[in-house]
């Protein structure tokens, strides 16, 4: 076991619990000086002192672990590219502040993105525009993202009510709509009638669930599932999304949808069975989905969010994104790092799968600063279904870092210690460190180029040598 250096989440632990040095001490069973030398790493936890800690405060071994600080130096990189040089701040300086002081690097966050809005502010200022015209802030929809990835995709409390409810009601494969439509009717009076106009569409006045009869059977049990999350979890769904969001507000709504979709998806594949037939079938996607009767992305979601502590599956992030680069979905409960800039790598393969929809495509891919993954992406197509009237064309990639990947079926017959055989992607050409790539949309930013009429090469937007 490696030397595990945390003196800035023990500190925290220990203010957020408002102790003082001598009682943690005494907690821990170990000196005054000792537990200070540990605050300020000075010494490694030991394994003795880590086990007390996770029985005393009722802590995931995990917390005091290494964690993976990748996305979040990604996003200082972001956030600080138009500020300072990397030769003012290097990459390795802000792995340090991301590891050793996340909460002042998420302050750095904020008050880059209050700078960015200011700016765009004075830009709209100058050009003779409204100055209290919006300056592009982030979305509701980004929001809640982050409302996610803070808490790794996984909801527990939530889980757990999900399962009991599931167990209450006889959730089965293969009954999950019977199951959720006698719930509805016996508990709530709630009638299910089709709908031909929209997706569907509750009334609480008439207690009627409208539901599109174009909905296929797992859709109308999911749709059946967040109605039934609604109304008898309505107020923990408020009280969850109230953690980060002021009540009433556009985004507070959105949370307790979010969180309502989310115990939809616990319901109708409750942890524990859908944890162990995934380790059971090396979480084989296809598989997954005809063992229990639902779709693609559904499995998919489901997939992300299992990391119930001491019962973890594979920890993967979760996307979906259109032909033009458009994410529409993204939940991850590792490190990967999503751009804010907007575009993502052309060479990840989740835009190969366009090209043969319906077949999985596996790649291994390295970011820039060595970590690899192991992706799974397909294309899938929804049509309202009528003939002449447009679809919907979705790639959803499933991915995972490589020292996860041997528990996956999509790893057989590849070679994971190669490093060479990585395809190198990254995470958005605006920010993307690859800057030899000839695959490069734009200029990097914080970068010189190298602007010579004399020469040309490969690589579109050449950077010139620092001095």
């Amino acid at each position: 076991m490696g030397k595990t250096y945390a003196g800035a989440r023990l500190r925290r632990l220990r203010e957020e619990r408002r102790l003082s040095q001598a009682e943690l001490a005494r907690r821990l069973e170990i000196s005054p000086s000792y537990l200070n030398q540990m605050e300020h790493d000075s010494r490694p936890l030991t394994v003795p002192v880590l086990l007390r800690l996770t029985e005393t405060f009722g802590l995931d071994a995990s917390f005091f672990s290494e964690r993976d600080t990748s996305r979040l130096v990604a996003d200082l990189r972001e956030t600080l590219a138009n500020e300072v040089s990397t030769a003012q701040v290097s990459p390795s300086d802000l792995a340090e502040l991301a590891s050793r002081m996340p909460a002042v690097a998420a302050a750095l966050l904020e008050l880059g993105r209050r700078n960015h809005a200011l700016t765009q502010r004075l830009a709209v200022a100058a050009e003779g525009r409204d100055a209290e015209e919006p300056a592009l802030p982030r979305s509701p929809h980004e929001e809640i993202r982050e409302f996610f990835y803070r808490r790794q995709n996984y909801l527990h409390d939530a889980d757990l009510a999900a399962e009991d409810l599931a167990r209450d009601i006889g959730i089965r494969p293969g009954e999950v709509r019977r199951a959720l439509s006698a719930r509805l009717v016996t508990r709530h009076g709630v009638r299910i009638t089709p709908d031909s106009a929209q997706l569907h569409h509750y009334d609480p006045a008439a207690r009627v669930l409208h539901l599109s009869s174009r909905l296929r059977p797992g859709q109308q049990a999911f749709r059946m599932a967040t109605q039934l999350a609604l109304l008898e979890c309505g107020d923990e769904l408020s009280a969850l999304a109230a953690e980060d969001f002021a009540e009433g507000s556009d985004t507070w709504s959105l949370a307790r949808i979010g969180v309502a979709n989310y115990v939809a998806a616990a319901l109708i594949l409750p942890y524990r069975a859908f944890h162990a037939a995934a380790e059971e079938v090396r979480y084989d996607i296809e598989r997954l989905t005809d063992r229990f009767g639902l779709g693609y992305e559904t499995v998919c979601h489901r997939l992300s969010t299992l990391q119930r502590p001491r019962l973890r599956g594979v920890p993967f992030s979760f996307v979906r994104v259109d032909r033009a680069g458009n994410m529409s979905k993204r939940q991850s409960a590792t490190g990967f790092h999503f751009s804010r800039a907007g575009g993502t790598c052309p060479l990840w393969n989740v835009y190969e799968a366009f090209a043969a929809p319906g077949r999985i495509h596996v790649q291994i891919a390295a970011m820039p600063d060595g970590q690899r993954y192991l992706w799974t992406a397909r294309a899938v197509t929804r049509h309202r279904g009528g003939w002449g009237e447009p679809g919907k064309t979705f790639s959803l990639g499933l991915g995972c870092e490589i020292r996860h990947a041997s528990r996956l079926v999509y790893a057989d017959g590849l070679d994971l210690d190669n490093t060479a055989a990585a395809t190198p992607i990254g995470m958005g050409c605006r920010i993307c460190e690859r800057l030899d790539c000839p695959q490069r949309a734009v200029p990097p930013l914080g970068q010189p180029l190298a602007i010579d009429e004399n020469r040309s090469t490969f690589v579109p937007y050449p950077v010139a040598d620092r001095p």
